[in-house]
């Protein structure tokens, strides 16, 4: 503790500044390590990873993973050895799983044989995926769309749709006028 405080005294020489600078290191510290950490994780990982990257809870990706920029995942696991092209703007809520691969059921043995089915999922820019949402091998998630938490996504979502259940299906569309028009004037949530 007095090897700290001699640091601290070097760093900060005034005694007033000391305790503020000290509030401020923990917080940069533990608060923001906490999201750091997270990010790190997936940086290493991820095949490539764009911009302002932001992992607000322990999230795995694969090595086939390629994130755009301004992504924002709160709890987000990718298994298996396909693709997953993740596009710029999205964000996605607690708990969600992405599936690549599956196994055979059709090989040399029941249930299944130990060949197993690799499929890439792409989702497109500006996506928003609700909470524990499963999104199965060779999906494809268009721009725009929002999956409602709980979904299981299997298929193509087309742009712009709001989908929801087991198995996903979409039931309405953004304003795509709207959508657009926010788009071209560079209105993106950064929060």
């Amino acid at each position: 503790m007095k090897t700290l405080a001699k640091i601290l005294s070097y760093l900060v020489p005034v005694r007033k500044y000391r305790k503020p600078f000290l509030h401020w290191l923990e917080e940069v510290l533990w608060c923001g390590a906490y999201h750091n950490v997270h990010a790190w994780k997936i940086r290493r990982t991820a095949k490539k990873v764009g911009e302002n990257l932001y992992v607000a809870g322990a999230s795995k990706v694969n090595r086939g993973t390629v994130l755009g920029d301004n992504v924002r995942l709160h709890g987000m696991k990718i298994t298996g050895k396909g693709k997953v092209n993740i596009g710029s703007y999205v964000i996605a809520a607690g708990d969600c799983l992405i599936i690549t691969q599956n196994h055979n059921y059709e090989g040399e043995s029941i249930p299944y044989d130990e060949t197993l089915i690799v499929r890439d999922v792409e989702i497109g820019d500006f996506v928003w995926i609700g909470a524990r949402v499963l999104i199965l091998p060779g999906t494809k998630i268009g721009e725009g769309a929002i999956i409602q938490g709980g979904a299981v996504v299997h298929g193509e979502i087309p742009p712009y749709a709001i989908a929801g259940g087991n198995p996903a299906k979409v039931f309405k569309y953004r304003d795509i006028e709207h959508f657009k028009k926010l788009k071209a004037e560079g209105r993106f949530y950064q929060g």
